[in-house]
Protein backbone atom coordinates (compact mmCIF):
# COMPACT_ATOMS: atom_id res chain seq x y z
CA UNK A 1 0.00 0.00 0.00
CA UNK A 2 2.85 2.19 0.57
CA UNK A 3 4.36 2.05 -2.80
CA UNK A 4 0.94 2.63 -4.34
CA UNK A 5 0.44 5.99 -2.40
CA UNK A 6 3.90 6.77 -3.27
CA UNK A 7 3.24 6.45 -7.07
CA UNK A 8 0.18 8.57 -6.66
CA UNK A 9 1.75 11.50 -4.73
CA UNK A 10 4.23 10.99 -7.42
CA UNK A 11 2.22 11.51 -10.45
CA UNK A 12 0.42 15.14 -8.28
CA UNK A 13 3.26 16.18 -7.23
CA UNK A 14 5.95 15.79 -10.04
CA UNK A 15 3.77 16.74 -13.22
CA UNK A 16 5.63 19.24 -15.13
CA UNK A 17 4.92 22.49 -13.77
CA UNK A 18 4.73 24.29 -17.26
CA UNK A 19 1.73 22.37 -18.24
CA UNK A 20 -0.35 23.06 -15.35
CA UNK A 21 -3.20 25.19 -14.90
CA UNK A 22 -3.60 25.16 -11.54
CA UNK A 23 -2.92 23.68 -7.98
CA UNK A 24 -5.60 23.56 -5.21
CA UNK A 25 -6.65 22.24 -1.60
CA UNK A 26 -10.54 21.20 -0.89
CA UNK A 27 -12.09 20.60 2.24
CA UNK A 28 -15.25 18.68 2.33
CA UNK A 29 -17.79 18.50 5.04
CA UNK A 30 -20.21 15.28 4.09
CA UNK A 31 -22.10 12.09 4.58
CA UNK A 32 -22.27 8.56 3.09
CA UNK A 33 -23.64 5.22 3.58
CA UNK A 34 -22.56 3.72 6.39
CA UNK A 35 -23.64 -0.11 6.93
CA UNK A 36 -21.71 -1.84 9.95
CA UNK A 37 -23.83 -5.40 9.31
CA UNK A 38 -21.72 -7.58 11.51
CA UNK A 39 -20.56 -5.36 14.06
CA UNK A 40 -23.14 -6.09 16.92
CA UNK A 41 -23.11 -9.34 16.47
CA UNK A 42 -19.20 -10.07 17.28
CA UNK A 43 -20.71 -10.15 21.06
CA UNK A 44 -22.73 -13.44 21.20
CA UNK A 45 -26.58 -12.46 20.88
CA UNK A 46 -27.57 -15.49 23.22
CA UNK A 47 -25.71 -13.86 26.34
CA UNK A 48 -28.96 -12.25 27.24
CA UNK A 49 -26.46 -8.82 27.51
CA UNK A 50 -27.54 -5.68 26.57
CA UNK A 51 -26.13 -4.57 23.11
CA UNK A 52 -26.10 -0.65 21.85
CA UNK A 53 -24.96 0.08 18.35
CA UNK A 54 -24.11 4.04 17.43
CA UNK A 55 -22.91 4.44 14.02
CA UNK A 56 -22.25 7.87 11.90
CA UNK A 57 -22.35 8.40 8.53
CA UNK A 58 -20.40 11.62 8.66
CA UNK A 59 -17.17 12.46 7.22
CA UNK A 60 -14.55 15.22 7.18
CA UNK A 61 -12.06 15.68 4.27
CA UNK A 62 -9.21 17.13 2.74
CA UNK A 63 -7.65 16.86 -0.68
CA UNK A 64 -4.83 18.03 -2.83
CA UNK A 65 -5.58 18.61 -6.76
CA UNK A 66 -3.69 19.40 -9.92
CA UNK A 67 -5.65 20.73 -13.18
CA UNK A 68 -4.15 20.70 -16.74
CA UNK A 69 -5.82 22.87 -19.60
CA UNK A 70 -6.40 21.59 -22.95
CA UNK A 71 -6.17 22.92 -25.93
CA UNK A 72 -9.62 25.06 -25.06
CA UNK A 73 -8.93 26.76 -21.76
CA UNK A 74 -12.08 26.06 -20.40
CA UNK A 75 -11.68 22.00 -20.93
CA UNK A 76 -9.48 20.63 -18.34
CA UNK A 77 -8.03 17.16 -17.13
CA UNK A 78 -7.53 16.77 -13.13
CA UNK A 79 -6.08 14.57 -10.17
CA UNK A 80 -6.63 15.07 -7.01
CA UNK A 81 -5.93 12.69 -3.98
CA UNK A 82 -7.83 13.22 -0.60
CA UNK A 83 -7.98 12.16 2.90
CA UNK A 84 -11.74 11.17 4.16
CA UNK A 85 -12.11 10.91 7.98
CA UNK A 86 -14.93 8.78 8.97
CA UNK A 87 -17.26 9.07 12.18
CA UNK A 88 -16.78 6.23 14.89
CA UNK A 89 -18.84 3.36 14.88
CA UNK A 90 -19.36 1.90 18.41
CA UNK A 91 -21.37 -0.94 19.91
CA UNK A 92 -21.05 -1.29 23.60
CA UNK A 93 -22.02 -4.91 25.95
CA UNK A 94 -22.83 -4.31 29.18
CA UNK A 95 -22.04 -6.77 32.20
CA UNK A 96 -23.25 -5.67 35.13
CA UNK A 97 -20.33 -4.32 36.79
CA UNK A 98 -18.42 -4.94 33.83
CA UNK A 99 -18.79 -3.03 30.53
CA UNK A 100 -17.07 -3.62 27.05
CA UNK A 101 -16.60 -1.13 23.68
CA UNK A 102 -15.50 -1.74 20.11
CA UNK A 103 -15.26 0.94 18.10
CA UNK A 104 -14.36 1.08 14.43
CA UNK A 105 -12.62 3.82 13.13
CA UNK A 106 -12.10 4.46 9.62
CA UNK A 107 -10.39 6.76 7.02
CA UNK A 108 -9.19 6.61 3.17
CA UNK A 109 -7.08 7.76 0.30
CA UNK A 110 -9.27 8.14 -3.04
CA UNK A 111 -7.50 9.16 -5.94
CA UNK A 112 -9.44 10.78 -8.53
CA UNK A 113 -8.86 11.79 -12.17
CA UNK A 114 -11.69 13.91 -13.76
CA UNK A 115 -12.75 15.66 -17.05
CA UNK A 116 -13.64 19.57 -15.78
CA UNK A 117 -15.29 22.24 -17.62
CA UNK A 118 -14.33 25.48 -16.07
CA UNK A 119 -16.57 28.33 -17.19
CA UNK A 120 -14.57 30.64 -15.56
CA UNK A 121 -14.95 33.41 -12.27
CA UNK A 122 -18.32 33.96 -10.90
CA UNK A 123 -20.13 31.42 -13.19
CA UNK A 124 -20.95 27.62 -12.72
CA UNK A 125 -18.19 24.67 -13.23
CA UNK A 126 -18.97 20.93 -13.44
CA UNK A 127 -16.68 18.10 -13.51
CA UNK A 128 -16.99 14.27 -13.52
CA UNK A 129 -14.55 11.38 -13.15
CA UNK A 130 -13.72 7.84 -11.71
CA UNK A 131 -10.85 6.44 -9.64
CA UNK A 132 -10.28 3.93 -6.79
CA UNK A 133 -9.99 4.43 -3.15
CA UNK A 134 -7.70 2.72 -0.39
CA UNK A 135 -9.40 2.29 2.69
CA UNK A 136 -8.35 1.36 5.81
CA UNK A 137 -10.78 0.23 9.03
CA UNK A 138 -9.54 -0.32 12.30
CA UNK A 139 -11.23 -2.18 15.51
CA UNK A 140 -10.25 -1.35 18.76
CA UNK A 141 -11.31 -3.22 22.11
CA UNK A 142 -12.08 -1.80 25.64
CA UNK A 143 -12.98 -4.11 28.53
CA UNK A 144 -12.04 -7.31 29.98
CA UNK A 145 -11.87 -8.95 26.43
CA UNK A 146 -9.11 -7.76 23.52
CA UNK A 147 -10.01 -8.45 19.90
CA UNK A 148 -8.30 -5.44 18.52
CA UNK A 149 -7.56 -6.06 14.43
CA UNK A 150 -6.96 -3.55 11.14
CA UNK A 151 -8.01 -4.39 7.54
CA UNK A 152 -7.51 -2.61 4.18
CA UNK A 153 -9.78 -2.32 1.34
CA UNK A 154 -9.38 -0.88 -1.93
CA UNK A 155 -12.14 -0.58 -4.31
CA UNK A 156 -13.14 1.96 -7.34
CA UNK A 157 -15.73 5.12 -7.20
CA UNK A 158 -17.35 7.48 -9.38
CA UNK A 159 -17.51 10.94 -9.06
CA UNK A 160 -19.47 13.67 -10.35
CA UNK A 161 -20.17 17.82 -9.37
CA UNK A 162 -20.34 21.41 -9.71
CA UNK A 163 -18.74 24.32 -8.29
CA UNK A 164 -19.28 28.25 -8.19
CA UNK A 165 -16.25 29.93 -8.49
CA UNK A 166 -16.78 33.40 -6.48
CA UNK A 167 -13.41 34.72 -6.95
CA UNK A 168 -9.93 33.63 -8.89
CA UNK A 169 -9.13 31.70 -5.41
CA UNK A 170 -12.32 30.76 -4.07
CA UNK A 171 -15.13 28.27 -5.36
CA UNK A 172 -17.79 26.28 -3.28
CA UNK A 173 -19.58 23.48 -4.14
CA UNK A 174 -21.38 20.16 -4.31
CA UNK A 175 -20.17 16.96 -5.38
CA UNK A 176 -21.52 13.16 -5.06
CA UNK A 177 -19.75 9.88 -5.18
CA UNK A 178 -20.57 6.23 -5.42
CA UNK A 179 -18.25 3.57 -3.92
CA UNK A 180 -18.51 0.19 -5.01
CA UNK A 181 -18.07 -3.16 -2.96
CA UNK A 182 -16.34 -0.91 -0.08
CA UNK A 183 -17.18 -3.55 2.33
CA UNK A 184 -14.75 -4.52 5.42
CA UNK A 185 -14.96 -7.86 6.61
CA UNK A 186 -13.42 -9.81 9.47
CA UNK A 187 -13.83 -13.93 9.11
CA UNK A 188 -16.76 -13.55 6.93
CA UNK A 189 -18.73 -10.71 8.87
CA UNK A 190 -19.30 -7.49 7.49
CA UNK A 191 -18.04 -4.97 9.93
CA UNK A 192 -18.20 -1.72 7.69
CA UNK A 193 -19.78 -1.41 4.17
CA UNK A 194 -18.92 2.27 2.96
CA UNK A 195 -20.75 1.01 -0.81
CA UNK A 196 -23.45 3.49 -2.34
CA UNK A 197 -23.78 7.30 -2.68
CA UNK A 198 -22.19 9.96 -0.30
CA UNK A 199 -22.02 13.46 -0.77
CA UNK A 200 -20.78 16.79 0.41
CA UNK A 201 -20.14 20.26 0.34
CA UNK A 202 -16.86 21.33 -0.98
CA UNK A 203 -14.74 24.27 -0.45
CA UNK A 204 -11.41 24.91 -3.01
CA UNK A 205 -8.73 26.84 -2.47
CA UNK A 206 -6.87 27.28 -5.64
CA UNK A 207 -3.39 29.18 -6.59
Amino acid sequence: MKKLLIAVLAVLFVAPAAMAKDWGIGVKLGAGENDPKDLKNIYDKSSGYNRELDKSAGFFSLEVLHEWALNDEANKIGAKIGWDMYGENKVERHLGVYNQEIKEETYAFPFTVYYKRDNGIQKLSWFGGAGFTIMHSKLKATGWVKDDTSKTKVFPHLVIGGEYRFTRVFALGLEARYNFAAKVKKDGDVLSDRSGFGGALTGRFYF
